[in-house]
């Protein structure tokens, strides 16, 4: 059985979401699949892709093979699920010492 990764249409008219599933190459597009491993919708800003890297990465080292558009998603999701690097802050400026507001009032 070839076993590819694909995309599954679901969602109204007109409002197309789609299921990432592992599925039998000779399945329609919209056939029984043999499970579901995330989701992608297009109408988000930015378009949201969920993936679950786990039983993705199952599926391929058992030699599933994705399709052009489903690579595109997994590095699209990668790209955005990498954790995000903090960069130390920044030193703060010397500033002048500043009398507080109560004094002030009592010098004038």
């Amino acid at each position: 059985m070839a076993v590819r990764i694909r995309l599954s249409r679901v969602g109204a008219t007109k409002r197309p979401s789609y299921r990432l599933v592992a599925i039998d190459s000779r399945r329609p597009r919209d056939g029984r699949a043999l499970e579901i491993l995330g989701y992608y919708d297009p109408l988000t800003e930015p378009a949201t892709v969920q993936i679950n890297t786990e039983r993705l990465a199952a599926w391929v080292g058992n030699g599933a093979l994705p399709s052009a558009t489903v690579a595109k998603l997994i590095k699209l999701h990668a790209a955005t699920a990498a954790p995000k690097v903090v960069e130390p802050a920044a030193k703060p400026r010397a500033t002048r010492a500043r009398k507080p507001a109560a004094a002030a009032k009592v010098a004038e």
